[in-house]
């Protein structure tokens, strides 16, 4: 496992002069839960820009960095003293059980499995965007699993221009920041260790509530990273938001995306058609799985 844990002591000035000259200079910073520092008082509307500046810091600081808040759990603290998190050998075997982990076996929109009716169909070819597709699917026999009548929608998607541009211009906004949710206290958590995989052991997030969806959930933000350098900006609980360096191309790249983001984000309102069309032109992705 690469990325191995920052010591337990961790020198918090070294952290703060390498903030000098970021928007994380001059911010309080201290001690947070499980061996984690955090920085207080990030502004909600640079909060971009904040985490940027820290993931850039991963190679000086041996830290990767999440944005939390504090509005809905009273633990994110600043502690006077370090605490405890886990050894290098819990943290290790964590990592390796995530590994050995199959997360989409767990990880399943429950439309997967649904059928369409012939009545249906209206329902499903206008998604929440409104544009009917419906022509498009006239010959598709019915009743016929959802993933298949939603392919077959997005595969002739792509080949009406007309159509695909009037979709973009309702969906992009989901691969946009502009739709991320903005907490009215923002804190930058730095967990204790570089290792993707191993910093999920520290992630707070609603699909994730057991120990065995956390490791899962650690090996999807291993498998994320490696096929679309996705790398976790924030997690506020029910909703995590990530910055994405490589698209998935339109087809069949962008199609498996969207439905393992549904997967993970059951509360996500749109379609897998319409997150397919979303994510080959956009470079953040929100997940959305609340009670």
């Amino acid at each position: 496992m690469s990325g191995k844990p920052v010591d337990r002591r961790d020198d918090l000035a070294r952290i703060e002069a390498a903030f000098v000259g970021t928007p994380l200079a001059g911010l309080p910073i201290g001690h947070g839960p499980s061996g984690t520092i955090l920085v207080a008082d990030v502004d909600p509307d640079r909060l971009y820009e904040a985490w940027r500046a820290a993931d850039a810091l991963v190679p000086v600081t041996g830290r990767r960095p999440v944005l939390v808040t504090d509005d809905f759990d009273d633990g994110l603290t600043i502690r006077p003293e370090p605490e405890q998190g886990p050894s290098e050998s819990e943290l290790r075997a964590f990592a390796e059980a995530a590994a050995a982990s199959a997360p989409w076996l767990s990880y399943r929109h429950y439309s997967e499995d649904q059928q369409v009716e012939q009545n249906e169909i209206d329902y499903h070819a206008r998604g929440t965007t409104r544009v009917d597709l419906s022509a498009l699917v006239s010959d598709v026999a019915l009743p016929t699993p959802v993933p298949v009548l939603e392919r077959a929608m997005y595969d002739r998607l792509l080949t009406d221009a007309d159509l695909h541009a009037q979709v973009l211009g309702k969906v992009r906004l989901v691969t946009q920041t502009d739709y991320w949710f903005t907490p009215d206290s923002v804190l930058l958590m730095l967990v204790p260790t570089s290792d993707v995989r191993s910093s999920a052991y520290w992630v707070d997030f609603y699909g994730a509530l057991t120990c065995e969806h956390q490791r899962k959930l650690a090996e999807v933000l291993a498998q994320w990273r490696h096929r679309w350098d996705a790398r976790l900006v924030a997690s506020w609980g029910t909703m995590l938001q990530f910055q994405v360096g490589r698209r998935p191309t339109p087809g069949d790249e962008a199609w498996v995306a969207a439905g393992q983001l549904k997967a993970l984000a059951p509360n996500l309102d749109l379609r897998r058609w319409e997150v397919a069309v979303a994510l080959s032109a956009g470079d953040v992705w929100f997940v959305h799985n609340r009670p």
